[in-house]
């Protein structure tokens, strides 16, 4: 697995670079991974970065975002995988690592409309502007389904940073219907499903995106289970590094 970034204005901008004497402090996010099946290959959703975005901008990237508040109060009736929740207690609390779940899915709900979830339990309450929108559909998340693949914290000299944990799930737990051009918020561009082997040749792919498909298709190839560790990329001592997760 090769993520390393280049320091260059080929990739990363003068805007994006650190102009404080100490680095950022990461802030937790998720990103979710949906695989669908039926063609010659796998494929997964992607979308790209609008240019006013201060993280990443144009880039190609899954669904995903930061951890909010409401995250933590959410109790769905299907917790983690037991195998799961162990590899993410790693690095955070249990209310934490079933909020970073929740992130996930909540965050791909509002970029790309599409609702991980299922609909045959009680949908639960609550105050959440955020989660309302989704419940409103009586489809309650469901995290027991998702795998945890990957963990990777943004470099220090970045001016945005972030701890986040790369999920991944069937496509088929989406409730409804699934378009090949999925119309959420718009803050991703250009959503569509895309094959393994063509995502990791497309232009404008951050190094941890490229990783992670690599991972992805590893994991896919040898039927790895909600057990099987994965790569946590960081950089200790000014060098990349990584370990498992």
């Amino acid at each position: 697995m090769n993520c390393n970034e280049q320091r260059d204005s080929s990739y990363v901008s003068p805007d994006e670079l650190r102009n404080t004497t100490r680095a950022v402090r990461p802030k937790d996010a998720a990103t979710l991974i949906i695989v669908r099946g039926g063609g010659k290959e796998p494929r997964v959703l992607m979308g790209k970065r609008a240019a006013s975005h201060k993280f990443m901008p144009n880039k190609f990237v899954f669904p995903g975002g930061k951890v909010d508040p409401a995250d933590s109060r959410i109790v769905p009736p299907h917790d983690l995988h037991p195998q799961v929740m162990k590899r993410l207690r790693r690095g955070c609390s249990e209310v934490r690592a079933r909020a970073l779940a929740l992130a996930a899915i909540r965050e791909t709900y509002e970029e790309t409309g599409l609702i991980v979830g299922e609909p045959h339990t009680h949908t639960i309450k609550t105050r959440s502007q955020h989660w309302a929108d989704f419940l409103q559909h009586d489809v309650n998340p469901r995290l027991d389904v998702l795998h945890l693949i990957a963990r990777a914290i943004t470099p220090p000299y970045r001016d945005r940073r972030f701890d986040a944990r790369f999920f991944m799930v069937d496509a088929e737990h989406i409730q409804g219907e699934v378009h090949e051009r999925p119309q959420g918020s718009g803050e991703l561009l250009d959503l569509h499903w895309v094959g393994l082997s063509k995502a990791q040749e497309m232009d404008q792919l951050p190094h941890i995106t490229r990783a992670v498909l690599q991972e992805l298709e590893r994991r896919l190839r040898e039927g790895a289970g909600p057990e099987t560790p994965g790569p946590f990329v960081l950089v200790r001592n000014g060098k990349s590094v990584i370990e498992s997760i």
